[in-house]
This record gives structure tokens, sequence and C-alpha cells, in this order.
């Protein structure tokens, strides 16, 4: 019997409702609470929530180590215009964790989002940082910012994931991601810190976990291909090599599983029915060796997430 691929959904307005999570009681294996979008006390209510509408395991996934946008309302910024970077939530654009700031440098370039928006320091003075747009795109809030000239050492977790652990823990969460993993030392403390009973999953997505591999799979047992934030980090076009390079090193090993996550049904968060493209991608996925597949903006925030999960089934299926 071929072994079972877990379908993993990421939770959001169009899936927090009692309908979808009845649903998830028999179709879904883990249900992920995204704390890069989630404030503690959002946490806190949908935890009491889930809890009341279904026994599906719930995973807490960490902010991490990833500079994010914090900025007051969407605006296209034109390209060779100039934008503040400063602490102030309304028309300057601030930077998460609050201490990114002081680590700006001239000549940073800072890559917003997934829209094209790349914006270049090009003075720092007295406290306040001007940059200039190179390509234009909308500024939004909670964006993740990639660094395209050089890397800033980041913290494995942000005060809100430590708090967001604690919480798990007094709710008999055993789930817990660990966003941007980079090294040996983030899975051993992260390890520490959710505790000997907890299933961990290990997100890959920077060059450097790459980098890092034939270490990090000897000391967890999860591990999560988030092609998405990845592809800023060593572009779309190595993903496909990627992917089968980390798979291949996970076949080596019995006990060990890796998820991949992003843009398998991507086409669904707006229409009723997926691409032919999306559909090889999910049987390439499942072909190579993957483990699991993980739905996010899919099922947080699309027109169709049980379509969606049916769909993955389906796939699943025609490799019993």
């Amino acid at each position: 019997m071929r072994k079972k691929i877990k379908i993993i959904c990421t939770l959001g307005p169009s899936s927090l409702n009692a309908n979808f999570l009845e649903y998830s009681q028999k179709n879904i294996d883990l249900l992920r609470l995204n704390m890069s979008h989630l404030s503690i006390s959002e946490l806190k209510k949908n935890i009491s929530y889930i809890k009341k509408k279904t026994n599906c395991p719930i995973c807490i996934d960490t902010e991490g180590a990833q500079i994010r946008s914090k900025y007051k309302k969407r605006k296209l910024l034109d390209r060779d215009s100039i934008i503040e970077i400063r602490k102030d939530e309304n028309k300057s654009l601030n930077l998460y964790p609050d201490y990114i700031n002081e680590k700006l440098k001239l000549n940073d370039t800072l890559n917003i989002g997934f829209e094209g928006l790349r914006i270049k320091v090009i003075k720092k003075k007295a406290g306040k940082i001007f940059a200039k747009v190179l390509n234009e795109g909308y500024l939004e809030n909670n964006k993740g910012i990639h660094l395209e000239n050089r890397k800033i050492k980041l913290k494995c977790l942000t005060h809100k994931d430590i708090e967001a652990i604690r919480i798990g823990k007094l709710n008999n969460i055993n789930n817990y991601a660990l966003s941007f993993t980079n090294s040996l030392d983030d899975v051993r403390y992260f390890n520490e810190l959710t505790g000997k009973n907890a299933n961990n999953i290990f997100k890959i997505e920077t060059k450097q976990s790459i980098k890092e591999f034939n270490k990090i799979i000897k000391e967890g047992s999860n591990f999560l291909i988030d092609r998405g934030d990845l592809s800023k980090d060593i572009s779309v076009h190595k993903i496909p090599e990627t992917q089968r390079k980390l798979l291949k090193i996970k076949n080596n090993y019995k006990n060990k599983k890796i998820f991949i996550a992003t843009n398998l049904l991507e086409s669904m968060i707006y229409n009723n029915y997926p691409t032919r493209a999306e559909a090889n991608d999910i049987y390439s996925c499942i072909e190579m060796g993957a483990d699991g597949l993980v739905l996010a903006a899919e099922t947080a925030i699309g027109k169709n997430p049980i379509e969606c999960i049916k769909f993955i089934k389906e796939m699943i299926n025609q490799f019993k």
C-alpha cells in the first residue's frame, strides 16, 4: 500500500466557519494558523472556535526570521518616486520586527511582496531613511520583504511567536512550524522550546536552509518546502531543480517527511477549477515523493476552499 499523503490547509476568512471545519474532520490532516496574519488575541479566539467545531489537529505556524512591511493603506508607488522608511503608522513605510530600521544601510535593495515592487535605500540621516522606487508596484501592509544585496541576521522567532507557542501549549496543541529555518541551531532551539512531544515542521524557504539541509534533516523529522518565499531567495527558475534535490535527499531517510506548499491551486482562489499546469504540478510533487501538500491562500481567502480539498484528494487517489 502506498504511503498516506497528508493534506494541510491554512485557515482564514474563507475557511474559519462551521461548514469548512466540519468538513475538515474526515478530509484534512492538519489545520494551519499562520501567525504572520494573526494577532495573539485572534489566535486565542481561533483556537477556541476550531476546537468546538472539529477534532482535526491544529498547527501554529510562526512568523520566523522575515522582514515584513507595515503600512496603513494600499498605495501604488511609481518608479523613481521616493518613500520614507521610519517608525510611523501613517504615511511612511515601517518595517517589522522593529529593530530592522537601524540595520538598513545605503544601497540596500528591498524586494516587497510578490508583485515586483523594489526599492533602494539612497539616504540615511538623523534617524530618517529614504528609498527610491526601482520597480513600481503596490505597497501593502504585512508583505514579506527580501533584502536582495545582503543578509541581515534575524532572530529565528519573534516575541509574538514565543507567546503563540506558550498559548499553543496551554491549549494542548502539539504541531508547530518554524518559518525561515536557517540552521541546525534554529532546529535545536525550536525543538527545545516546543517540547519533546511536539510534532515540528521546519520550513525550507531560504538559500541558507538549502545549503544546510543535509545537517538540518538529521535533527528534524518534518520539513516543508515553501516555494513562494524560496523563489524570492533563489529565483523561480531554480525551484523545480531544488525541489527535486531536497526530495531526493529526504528519500534516503525512512522516517523523514517533506511537504510542499505554494501555488498548488492558485487559480482556484478565484476560479472553480484548476489549470492543467496545476494538476501536473500536484501529480509531479506526489510522484517525486512528497509526503504532504499544503494549501495556503487557496483555503484561507479563496472562493472554493472545499473544492480545492476535493481536487487534491482526487489527485492523491490516482496513486492508490
